[in-house]
């Protein structure tokens, strides 16, 4: 694996039967890169993204997350990886400091657990929540909540799936900020989503149609692709009415 890359994949496949899920895709994502990836319904995304996190044993071709082989040493790369989802787990009738610490306690965090506590609750803002409950905080609050849950055992990689899905256009965009500043500190992000104005955001993407991989590069790169007067909107459009 080239030490500036913190994912590689070589020729990823995935088949279900006669189902090609995934069909030969390759793309590197360098450490500290926000790297979408994009797609329809069924176009390969989640399959893609949970071999990636070492769910999924590949049919073919090869990747590495964080120095680790998906196929060989699933478990190192679950060790190295966070991943947070538009669904994911926070329990409703603790408060945000007792989410985290139960999330520090799954992570196997011990002496270092008060520190990240108090690092997750000043990087992502949370001072506000005060002692509400998470069943109580708005779509924003509860999506940096689980940000913070999923970074407290300082994953190298971070898989955000849809993560602001159904939060309104202020939180989104503190939530890029934070993002942003993560990034520019070395965590590398993959990111999926259906808002392509944030997929404008990303250094890098890959747009996936029927498990094959049918751009990949710059959001400017991957506009060139498909015309020079093409939008990444107008891009998933029509990749959209390919897969109906």
């Amino acid at each position: 694996m080239n030490a500036a890359h913190a994912v590689e994949a070589r020729g990823l496949a995935k088949h279900f039967g006669a189902l090609k899920a995934v069909d030969g895709v390759t793309f590197d994502i360098a450490a500290g890169e926000i790297f979408g990836i994009l797609g329809p319904n069924g176009s390969g995304k989640t399959t893609t993204i949970r071999m990636l996190c070492g769910l999924l044993t590949p049919t073919a071709g090869t990747a590495t997350v964080a120095g680790s082989d998906v196929t060989t040493h699933p478990d190192r790369v679950k060790s190295a990886i966070g991943y947070m989802s538009q669904a994911f787990g926070l329990y409703g009738d603790l408060t945000a400091e007792e989410n985290l610490r139960f999330y520090g306690g799954v992570y196997g965090l011990d002496r270092d657990l008060g520190a990240r506590i108090a690092w997750a609750e000043d990087r992502m803002k949370l001072a506000e929540l005060g002692g509400r409950l998470s069943a109580q905080l708005s779509g924003g609050q509860r999506q940096r909540l689980a940000l913070g849950c999923s970074l407290l055992h300082r994953p190298q990689v971070l898989f955000l799936d849809e993560p602001t899905a159904g939060v309104d256009p202020a939180a989104r965009r503190l939530f890029w900020t934070i993002i942003r500043g993560l990034a520019d500190e070395g965590t590398t992000i993959i990111v999926t989503t259906h808002y392509m104005d944030e997929a404008e955001r990303f250094d890098r993407l890959a747009f996936l149609s029927r498990g094959t991989l049918t751009a990949y590069g710059t959001p400017t790169e991957v506009k060139r692709t498909f015309g020079e007067n093409m939008t990444l909107e107008d891009i998933f459009v029509q990749l959209q009415g390919s897969e109906a």
